[in-house]
């Protein structure tokens, strides 16, 4: 039972992490929307049935029994139709029609000032623009939290030394063999390498490229010991020799063959420990993120079908597929049954919710509605419209947009979308994306 707890921990971790990713961007919404006057009727976390919700003022604040989203009803989004305007016919004419109607009804009688619509463009755009800035925002912040705690990972401290050149079978040392360079250079456990040929190390990765830069010649090394700084001459071997775990096991490939490695050899076995990144590069990190989170929006489409045929044929799930809520809560189950360290597997759940929070911020503001990016490009493109007029001389000047037309656009991205989810989350049951 007590193996359980990690995993249930996890989850709730990663679960209450999207809770709080979603509330942050509705809140990002709301606070400018409320800032600049505009009535808002409902802040709800969630979708569905509402499981808990308490009134406070002129606002119905909830959370809702499916956590894959959340809204902020704010009175007045769509302006009446401009003089003069036809209802359309048919389906989409009704939906056109309908919307408008709606709108126009929650507007309480001496309160058509406090409707969305009546914002400037520059105010509508920080509106819109509050909640996707919000999980921006939060990327970055957990990205931070990642960095400051840091990764377990090899470090340029000695940890122990070869007592002779490894073989390409790895067979064991024989007394009469001679030591390996780094003992017979005089290098010890504890010492921390800080230079090698003349090049500044500080990870072993680092000493890893200073060693195949040097090749076999002599090279000076400086390590710190006991506070000290010493200065050794150590003459790699380059050799053929087998690759070995942390038991000194030589590991072998499919077919039972010894795996080797050639190029220069010191001897040396690297220390393993936590060590901070550096918080200069989150900003870099975040950069990275971003690129391949707009790459993956992009592509979409083609990711969901990827996906779905993956998982109901024989073809394995891509690890850099898309995945629904459900296949993160699947990973955050992974990650929190891995045989690491409780910080471990803390900065990997970090990690994946900073990556939920920029997937968040990029696909909102794909410029369609009802995502807010096209709630901003309709706010644009009034305030280009105005700017126009203004130019000129023309008055008075345009009305708001009539964004109530574009709500056709709006139900089929709302179906489109609701059809990829189902398509996610059922990939995501039967095939689900293993990482580790």
């Amino acid at each position: 039972m007590s193996s359980l707890w990690p995993v249930v921990v996890g989850v709730l971790v990663v679960l209450v992490g999207i809770v709080v990713s979603i509330a942050l961007h509705e809140l990002g919404h709301m606070v400018p929307a409320k800032a600049f006057g505009v009535r808002v009727s409902q802040y709800m976390v969630g979708f569905g049935p509402t499981l808990w919700s308490r009134t406070r003022g002129e606002t119905e604040y909830g959370v809702k029994a499916i956590p894959l989203g959340g809204y902020v009803r704010m009175v007045g989004m769509l302006p009446p139709a401009p003089p003069g305007t036809r209802t359309g016919r048919g389906f989409f004419g009704r939906v056109v029609a309908d919307a408008r109607e709606a709108s126009v009804e929650e507007i309480r009688p001496g309160e058509e000032h406090r409707a969305f619509y009546h914002l400037s463009t520059p105010k509508k755009l920080v509106v819109m623009l509050g909640g996707p800035v919000m999980n921006l925002v939060l990327a970055f912040v957990l990205t931070a939290a990642f960095f400051a705690i840091g990764i377990t990972q090899a470090t340029p401290t000695v940890a122990s030394l070869s007592r002779c050149v490894p073989t390409a079978t790895g067979e064991p040392c024989s007394p009469a063999e001679a030591p390996a360079p780094a003992a017979d250079a005089g290098l010890e456990p504890g010492d921390r390498v800080v230079a090698y040929a003349g090049e500044r190390v500080t990870t072993w990765q680092s000493l890893l490229d200073a060693i195949d830069d040097a090749g076999a010649a002599p090279a000076p090394v400086v390590v710190e010991r006991a506070g000290q700084r010493v200065e050794l001459t150590v003459t790699p071997v380059d050799a053929t020799r087998a690759v070995v775990d942390a038991d000194g096991e030589p590991l072998r490939d499919a077919g039972g063959q010894v795996q080797t490695v050639s190029g220069p050899f010191l001897g040396i076995s690297p220390t393993v420990a936590r060590q901070s990144l550096p918080l200069n590069e989150v900003p870099a990190e975040v950069g990275r993120m971003f690129t391949a989170t707009a790459g993956a929006v992009v592509t979409f489409p083609a990711k969901v079908w990827q996906a779905a045929e993956q998982a109901f044929t024989d073809a394995p799930r891509s690890a850099d597929g898309v995945q629904s809520i459900v296949g993160v809560g699947r990973t955050a189950v992974d990650v929190a049954g891995l045989d690491a360290s409780v910080l471990d597997r803390v900065t990997v759940m970090l990690s994946l919710l900073a990556a939920l929070n920029m997937a968040l911020f990029v696909f909102n503001l794909i410029p369609l509605l009802p995502l807010d990016g096209g709630h901003v490009v309709n706010a644009l493109y009034e305030g280009a419209k105005r700017t126009a007029a203004r130019v000129r001389g023309v008055r008075p000047l345009p009305g708001p947009a009539d964004v109530a037309r574009t709500m056709p656009v709006a139900y089929v991205m709302f179906v489109v979308l609701l059809g990829s989810t189902v398509l996610l989350v059922a990939a995501d049951v039967v095939d689900p994306v293993k990482i580790f």
